[in-house]
């Protein structure tokens, strides 16, 4: 009897423990939560608000009574809907072709055989160590002499080539087993028809976090607009916003609402895209 009961006292206690372990874990999530969310909520409100009261009572998240005139102002002003057609075309065309060069090459990486490729897979690996303000200058260099400066293809290509993304899905795709690839060329399958029809829908999950990544670096891209981009015309959203601060002043309910209008697409497309996004998050960790 006496064992029974410290065995049952040993149980409690480690249960009890287990339980204030996990109720620590969640408050601790609960504060990340809350500080990552807050700033985001915080902006929304003060969108709502006039100049005036944005800064009295910062607290007050929920105006008494919200200016949804604020977005239409900011329309009204600057040429937005412009800004957000040029920033949906440069994102799309940008991501697209970062996906298609960066899936190619890790294919290449992953599953052809040829020599050298493990010391190149390195080398293109050490351009990531290069810090980009190093190479900023040649950049411009380059598209200048091409031609392309204030034009949307020098954002594009500048793009197109990403060491992370064939690093990342080179993770996913050496994980996949080759007799795949092996029993397609059996039966005569190119090697381009094994790359699209096997492999490619096989590394959905990490093409669509690769595609959130990319879409998002370039969505939220201001340094390369700012120096490749002069004309109004050719504005994306985020060099926008600055140029309707510019012309406005420090207007800042009208610059969270510019801000909040500009985060909605993102906001939407990870909604969509979450359940892929984590599981090529966690795929792609798995394996080094």
């Amino acid at each position: 009897m006496e064992m029974a009961a410290e065995k049952s006292a040993g149980i409690t206690g480690y249960s009890i423990k287990r339980i204030l372990r996990t109720f620590l874990v969640y408050v601790l999530l609960l504060a990340v939560v809350v500080l990552t969310v807050l700033p985001f909520v915080w902006m929304v409100s003060g969108s709502l608000k006039n100049q005036a009261t944005i800064f009295q009572n910062t607290m007050n998240l929920i105006p008494s009574e919200p200016l949804w005139s604020n977005y239409s102002e900011v329309w009204n002003r600057v040429p937005f809907g412009q800004f957000y057609w040029n920033t949906i075309k440069v994102s799309v065309l940008s991501t697209a072709g970062s996906l298609i060069a960066a899936s190619l090459a890790a294919y290449a990486f992953a599953k052809l055989s040829f020599p050298g490729r493990d010391k190149l897979f390195l080398l293109f690996l050490a351009t990531m160590m290069i810090p980009g303000q190093a190479i900023m200058i040649p950049q411009f260099t380059i598209l200048n002499g091409m031609n392309l400066v204030n034009t949307h293809w020098a954002l594009i290509l500048l793009n197109l080539f990403n060491p992370y993304g064939v690093f990342l899905l080179r993770q996913f795709l050496i994980q996949l087993p080759n007799d795949l690839n092996e029993s397609a060329r059996i039966d005569g399958c190119s090697e381009f028809g094994i790359f699209m029809r096997i492999v490619m829908p096989l590394a959905k999950p990490a093409i669509v976090t690769l595609g959130v990544f990319s879409l998002l670096w370039s969505w939220n891209d201001f340094l390369q607009p700012l120096i490749y981009l002069s004309q109004e015309r050719l504005f994306t959203i985020q060099l926008g916003i600055r140029y309707f601060q510019q012309l406005n002043g420090a207007n800042y309910p009208l610059i969270m609402a510019a801000t909040t209008m500009s985060l909605i697409p993102i906001i939407v497309i990870y909604l969509f895209a979450q359940r892929y996004f984590i599981e090529g998050i966690a795929i792609t960790g798995t394996k080094g």
